[in-house]
């Protein structure tokens, strides 16, 4: 059957998308509560950072050049004894002698290509203080009391060393003696430019979550079909069910997964049995159907798609043809006469069990990665 092309507005498509939305994920990280956890033991002195470290840190100082490594690991003994919290290294290369492309075009019309002066393969080795699973809210400042603390720290490692590999250490002793200071308030160490930073072997999704909550994520484990596994970041909602009398449990989705029949009378255990039903019919004739169930409602899905459509130069999008083809399969029949509003008939069917009458592009709901991380961690 040949798809006719349909093109409607991006805003359109954007409340379309906006109309399931996903609460934000809760999990919380073992990386929390750092005031709380001991200092970790260290294995032959193995001060890395890992993915586990926490996301959030304090770049307390960088070296580089002869002995960066061992005034590096000198000054994170220091800082674990001192402040009784972890501190880790972190080694990362600047290769200088890559070509990339400046300002401007060459004589021949394209892109001009520049060079570093110095070709040079630079090592820096940074060295991070926390295990802070969040900064800035209220009621969590240990990170702020700790970061106060390291920049007036004067410790061994940096002060009684004939030659320091600390990053500008010179250029920073020059600017603290040129500045005005007032003798009877304590000067910078220097440690003074110390400031938060993220993990930065964390993905920069993590400090964007998005994702669902535990509660949510636990009500769809062990689904057969759960929409949680669904590939794409878009799928077509088809089937929508409701309820608000008794809360979904666990207990009644494994039940409900065994084939097992439920005497609650809820209208929530309803809308799940039925979107289990549907689904599972829908799977039987070969359709890739997911169902998805919150605090609120359950859903039906099908198919897996990279996008919804293809934007258009004056703002509108034209929807993906196979999204299409679902709308107008499932959705109600729809009978136009000029002059007339159109007239929608009764929702289309599976066993019994209605469809939506205007099937919907829904964005995939997605566990947290944050939670995912933390997960991880634990294991």
């Amino acid at each position: 059957m040949q798809v006719r092309r349909l093109v409607i507005s991006l805003a359109a498509v954007a409340l379309v998308i906006a109309g399931v939305s996903w609460p934000c994920a809760q999990a919380a990280p073992p990386w929390s509560k750092a005031s709380k956890k001991k200092v970790a033991a260290v294995k032959d002195e193995n001060f890395d950072l890992t993915e586990t470290s926490g996301p959030w840190l304090i770049m307390a100082a960088t070296f580089t050049g002869d002995g960066a490594e061992d005034q590096a690991r000198q000054l994170v003994r220091e800082l674990r004894k001192e402040l009784k919290q972890n501190a880790y290294t972190y080694q990362k290369k600047f290769d200088f002698s890559i070509t990339m492309e400046g300002r401007g075009v060459d004589r021949l019309g394209g892109p001009q290509m520049m060079r570093y002066q110095h070709d040079d393969l630079v090592v820096e080795i940074a060295v991070l203080v926390g295990d802070y699973e969040k900064v800035g809210e209220a009621g969590d400042d240990i990170a702020q009391k700790t970061l106060k603390k390291i920049k007036y720290m004067k410790p061994d490692s940096l002060v009684k060393v004939e030659k320091t590999s600390q990053t500008m250490a010179a250029i920073h002793a020059i600017q603290r003696a040129a500045l005005p200071h007032d003798e009877k308030q304590p000067q910078k160490g220097p440690m003074g430019g110390a400031f938060l930073t993220t993990n930065p072997l964390l993905p920069k999704d993590y400090f964007v979550p998005k994702g669902l909550d535990k509660f949510v994520v636990d009500m769809n484990k062990g689904v057969k079909h759960s929409l949680l596994d669904c590939k794409g970041p878009y799928t077509v909602k088809v089937a929508t069910f409701t309820g608000r009398n008794v809360l979904l449990t666990r207990k009644v989705v494994d039940q409900m997964e065994q084939g097992k029949t439920l005497n609650l009378k809820s209208k929530l255990v309803d809308a799940a049995e039925k979107a289990h039903k549907m689904t599972e019919a829908l799977r039987a004739k070969g359709v890739q159907a997911y169902e998805f169930h919150d605090r609120a409602s359950s859903i039906v899905t099908i198919g897996s798609f990279e996008s919804v459509g293809t934007p258009q130069p004056n703002g509108q999008i034209e929807l993906n043809p196979q999204i299409h083809a679902i709308m107008k399969q499932y959705g109600a029949e729809r009978s136009i006469v000029a002059g007339q509003a159109p007239e929608v008939g009764k929702p289309k069917n599976e066993g019994g069990i209605p469809y939506d009458v205007q099937p919907l592009p829904v964005e995939v709901p997605r566990r947290s990665i944050g939670a995912d991380y933390a997960r991880a961690a634990a294991n």
